[in-house]
């Protein structure tokens, strides 16, 4: 028989292992889950339109207790996540195909959201230079270093309409690359342009300033 000394370690270093096993399971088993959106207008960041009748919100998922929704640690990687929401109230669709989202900070920096491809390259090369390239240049997209679920991930996060319908809401993750930026959110506002009603005519622009 062991001793009682030799027994209790053995005892108590299972206790640990079983601990860090679960931790590791528990993790391993998290799924990512798109918030449930609220009226745009009901956002402390939010700008409306009344006579349009088309509101759009921000809430920016800045602090560890709200990025605990994902299983990616998207400030690690230099991203900050904003949750988007657009409510048309109306009683036709309007079109956001052509919408066009600026993140301009409190020092006038001018950022417009990451891609899929762009993340990917982040999450693959913790050191890839992701930011806009205003010449069209064919890149590869990154291979390796991310997981299946992480891509999945990413592609239920992101803000992907095209277009919202009558009395309903459509809302998703925007993710801007604020690495080389202490404060992003000091004084920043989102910009947005590009929105259409149902006859093809531009909406007069949102500007949504980012409470902090």
């Amino acid at each position: 028989m062991l001793p009682l000394e030799m027994r209790s370690r053995i005892l108590k270093a299972t206790s640990i292992a079983c601990i860090i096993f679960a931790a590791s399971a528990a993790l391993a088993g998290k799924d990512f889950v798109k918030p449930v959106a609220s009226p745009a207008k009901t956002y402390a960041a939010h700008d409306d339109h009344p006579n349009e009748k088309v509101s759009m919100g921000a809430d920016p998922y800045d602090t560890r207790e709200k990025a605990k929704i994902f299983t990616i640690n998207f400030e690690e990687h230099g991203y900050l996540p904003i949750f988007f929401i657009i409510t048309n109230d109306g009683d036709q669709p309007i079109s956001i195909a052509n919408m066009e989202i600026t993140l301009i900070t409190g020092s006038r920096d001018k950022l417009t959201p990451a891609g899929s491809d762009d993340l990917f390259r982040r999450l693959s090369n913790p050191q890839a230079n992701t930011h806009p390239i205003p010449i069209p240049i064919p890149q590869k997209k990154a291979k390796g270093g991310v997981s299946e679920k992480e891509r999945e991930e990413i592609e239920a996060a992101q803000f992907a309409a095209r277009a919202v319908e009558p009395h309903t809401t459509q809302s998703g993750f925007l993710f801007f690359d604020v690495g080389d930026i202490s404060t992003p959110l000091a004084g920043a506002r989102l910009y947005v342009t590009g929105v259409d009603d149902a006859k093809g005519n531009e909406l007069m622009y949102f500007e949504i300033p980012l409470v902090k």
